[in-house]
């Protein structure tokens, strides 16, 4: 079992086992291929660079195949005598450049080190074309396996059909296809990919072709094409949709563009005008909100104050548009799996954005922290407006010396592997028993903080600051001697009166809002 020389073409199968198939969602009716440069070959114990700029490079095992007799025009009965020898290939691409080569697969599959081939070459004369097994491992788990008696086209069939078109040459490498099973692969991650004939005397094995992933620092220049995914890559390249929330719950993959409420596709359509213009914020900025609860109430919305909540600072104020984390209740193996490394909850700290506040979802449970000094000191750095969260908070007095306004259920020491998993971000939530989506306003004051679905942010604004002024004259009235009786609130004499004072303007919705569209 030897390694082998360097091929003259690398030959690769698109679709070729059922179980990928059946992933994929088609079927092919015949083989197709593309070619990989002898560039991209690499041994075991090597690295694979995932470009900068990048994130979607996966990882594909397969069983190899050595050309030794050269093949012209044979059929597939005769196909498999040809080979010489197989061996374990890891067919690595980057769907991030899968537009940009248009179905060629250069640039995707093409770099540096896309192609780990060996260790060892078993001959091929061990085993039948039916009697191979391909196995693949990420970190230590099984990720892949399959073997070639389930290829919906058999080894001589490949050979017979690409001999129809070009010369195979002695030491050409055809790489089979990859079963189902293959993902994505991060900065850190250990691949290895085996092939062996079990029913074989011996049980001949290739040993096992290891590979590690680093991370480039180059990013690509202005002169080609850029990396580009969308939706529909991050699904397809981690292997589905549930595949893929899991990954971003592990911190190891980007939301999808529609969860992260970012555009998924380009559109033609306007953007809607912001729901928290400045003039909103500075309207809502002066409102208290009992005020803001009556506006909404008025509205229907009776369920959107969060419960238990108050600030860590006496006189503070947050407003701000939501940004949303979720814990989900402590579970050992879904923290050991979840709850480390660059989890949800320092992911959404290391992300939200200036004027943001972050909401956190800890289903009510005060017994244990559910930030901290380092992390609420991020949010700071960062420029949030605040954070609320219906849990506790650990490190109160560092927290309290920010300057940023955290709203809690008060303090508690236990860190938060002891209540909670954290589980995702920028979703639909519950604190305090409101619901809360990203991008609701939120506004808190020593009574505790309320949500205002965003659609009517301008109006509730613009009504709130017209009952505060309202309610300021008022007090200038009753500071002055005059009796609540007929006052609070107002009859329809002290209602002459006031309309007839000279008071500031408050603006209306549509001022509130502000922008053409709303002209």
């Amino acid at each position: 079992m030897n390694a082998i020389p360097t091929p003259g073409k690398i030959i690769a199968v698109h679709l070729s086992y059922p179980s990928r198939a059946a992933q994929r969602g088609r079927t092919p009716a015949q083989p197709s291929y593309f070619l990989k440069p002898s560039s991209s070959l690499a041994v075991t114990g090597g690295t694979i660079e995932r470009p900068a700029g990048t994130e979607l490079l996966a990882f594909e095992g397969e069983i190899a195949l050595v050309i030794g007799e050269p093949a012209r025009r044979v059929s597939p009965a005769e196909g498999w005598r040809h080979v010489a020898g197989v061996t374990a290939a890891n067919d690595f691409g980057l769907y991030d450049l899968r537009a940009a080569d248009k179905g060629s697969n250069v640039r995707n599959k093409g770099g540096d080190g896309f192609t780990p081939i060996g260790p060892a070459t078993i001959p091929a004369d061990v085993a039948g074309e039916d009697g191979w097994r391909v196995r693949t491992w990420v970190n230590g788990a099984l990720a892949q396996e399959d073997t070639s008696d389930t290829l919906l086209f058999s080894f001589g069939r490949l050979i017979a059909d690409l001999s129809q078109h070009l010369t195979l040459e002695t030491g050409d490498v055809i790489l089979t296809g990859t079963p189902a099973g293959s993902s994505v692969v991060v900065p850190g991650d250990v691949v290895e990919v085996e092939v062996d004939a079990p029913g074989a005397p011996g049980a001949p094995s290739t040993g096992r072709l290891v590979t590690t992933v680093t991370q480039g620092e180059q990013a690509f220049g202005d002169f080609g094409a850029k990396p580009a995914v969308d939706d529909a890559q991050r699904i397809e390249a981690w292997g589905s949709e549930a595949e893929h929330a899991a990954a971003v719950a592990a911190g190891k993959a980007s939301p999808l563009d529609a969860s992260a409420g970012g555009p998924a596709a380009e559109s033609t359509v306007e953007a809607p005008a912001p729901a928290l213009t400045d003039e909103v914020r500075e309207l809502l900025g002066r409102s208290a909100v009992a005020t803001i609860s009556a506006a909404l109430r008025k509205r229907g919305y009776h369920d959107v104050f969060i419960e238990g909540v108050l600030p860590n600072h006496s006189g503070d104020r947050i407003v701000g548009v939501a940004k949303t984390l979720r814990f989900i209740p402590f579970r050992p193996d879904l923290f050991a799996e979840f709850g480390g490394g660059y989890n949800a909850q320092k992911r959404a700290f290391d992300t939200v954005d200036r004027g943001e506040v972050l909401v956190i979802e800890a289903r009510g449970e005060r017994g244990t922290g559910t930030v901290g000094d380092v992390l609420a000191l991020r949010a700071q750095v960062r420029g949030a407006a605040g954070i609320v969260t219906d849990g506790g908070v650990r490190d109160f007095d560092a927290v309290a010396a920010f300057d940023i306004p955290v709203f809690s259920q008060g303090p508690h020491p236990s860190v938060l592997g002891r209540r909670h998993v954290p589980w995702e971000t920028d979703v639909t939530i519950t604190c305090g028993g409101a619901a809360v989506q990203p991008g609701d306003v939120i506004v808190g004051d020593g009574d505790g903080a309320v949500v205002i679905p965003a659609a009517i942010a301008a109006e509730v604004a613009a009504e709130a600051a017209a009952q505060e002024a309202e309610d300021a004259w008022v007090a200038e009235q009753v500071a002055a001697g005059e009796p609540v009786d007929g006052l609070f609130p107002m009859n329809a004499a002290w209602r002459a009166r006031y309309e007839a004072s000279a008071r500031p303007a408050v603006p209306s919705a549509a001022d509130a809002q502000g922008g053409e569209a709303h002209r």
